[in-house]
């Protein structure tokens, strides 16, 4: 039988889930819900599906599993209202904005049965799980290091309600992070430890478009983040997210191992590119094709996969635990940063298993 789905939120990012969700054999999209009645009417209106108030959703009972896509810092209570009407969840990223509530969401579905998802679940697309095919047969002989970036000069320059990404939760690592930090656990395993080091620019930055053209906002989280990440296998490498430089040619994310390099593309897509460099190479990088499904963007593929996962009666691999995971990690980056000192990862999780070919 399908897994009757409705979702929370009908922002932005709700449109992508509805256009994509029911080109997944296994899911039906049954409803959707806001808190602005008249956004999730739209919603409902150009996707044929039924609106619904919030308590609606959560009360149906033709609904198995809810897609939270509301405002992060609204995760927490939403999630858990999700949980207690007894559905599965699937949240967007990140699960929460501390690892103390990530925890508890994880236990309430723990208690009653239910299971989490959870975005980012770009690593399941082409370009990655190429990557991790890759990797896995030795492609570039022991991975001994890596690098992840993601910069821009701040979303004030083309969102026109910035608010969100300069408030505790926000900034780039809390934003991007979990893009890069899930890719790596997902390519080679859990982190360890971490060294951090973070700074704000400053106070206040000046909305650049729209109708709030002009206004200042308050700064309160960190803008410019670097860490050092020691991953449990022994692996090195370091983390860069920025809202403060205009650009960078630095890659996405590169794994360099004892006898090659990947890169690996953006991990905020599906489809790489991937390139590889090393002795074997007639040059100094080539082209690999990539290897595997879902290259489009297939934001949705994470609950496809849960429903699978639920019919084997197994782990997501878009799990909450990988992602309470990756929230220790953004956590205990800002704890190094703020006292100074290695930090110890305080929730783990297996590395997930590649989806088959």
């Amino acid at each position: 039988m399908a897994l009757r789905v409705g979702i929370l939120g009908c922002g932005f990012i709700s449109a992508r889930y509805l256009t994509n969700l029911p080109a997944f054999e296994g899911l039906e999209v049954v409803a959707c819900a806001d808190l602005d009645d008249a956004r999730a009417e739209g919603r409902a209106k150009e996707f044929g599906i039924e609106a619904r108030p919030v308590s609606a959703l959560l009360g149906g009972d033709d609904i198995d599993l809810i897609v939270n896509l509301t405002n992060p810092a609204a995760h927490v209570d939403t999630s858990a209202a999700i949980l207690a009407s007894g559905k599965h969840l699937y949240s967007e990223k990140p699960l929460a904005l501390t690892v103390a509530d990530g925890r508890m969401i994880m236990d309430v579905a723990a208690l009653r049965g239910l299971v989490v998802g959870c975005a980012p679940d770009t690593f399941l697309g082409g370009g990655l799980q190429t990557c991790r095919a890759m990797l896995d047969d030795g492609a570039i002989g022991t991975p001994t290091s890596f690098s992840a970036a993601w910069v821009c000069p701040g979303h004030e320059l083309w969102h026109d309600n910035p608010d969100f990404y300069y408030q505790i939760g926000g900034g780039p690592l809390f934003d991007m992070g979990p893009y890069a930090l899930t890719a790596i656990v997902s390519l080679l395993g859990p982190v360890a430890r971490v060294a951090g080091m973070a700074r704000r620019s400053g106070p206040t930055r000046t909305i650049a478009t729209g109708k709030r053209a002009g206004e200042t906002i308050p700064v309160q989280t960190p803008t410019h983040i670097v860490a050092t990440l020691e991953l449990r296998s022994g692996i090195l490498g370091t983390v860069t997210m920025s809202f403060d430089t205009w650009t960078s040619d630095a890659p996405f994310l590169e794994i360099q191992g004892t006898t090659g390099t990947l890169s690996c593309g953006d991990p905020d897509t599906f489809a790489g590119p991937v390139r590889i460099c090393g002795p074997a190479e007639s040059g100094p990088w080539r082209d690999v094709p990539i290897q595997r499904p879902y290259v489009a963007n297939s934001r949705g593929l994470g609950v496809a996969e849960l429903a699978e996962s639920l019919a084997r009666d197994e782990r997501p691999r878009a799990s909450g635990w990988l992602a309470l995971h990756v929230l220790s990690v953004m956590e205990a980056i800002l704890r190094s940063a703020d006292e100074r000192r290695f930090v110890d990862v305080e929730w783990s999780c297996e590395r997930p298993a590649p989806l088959p070919a």
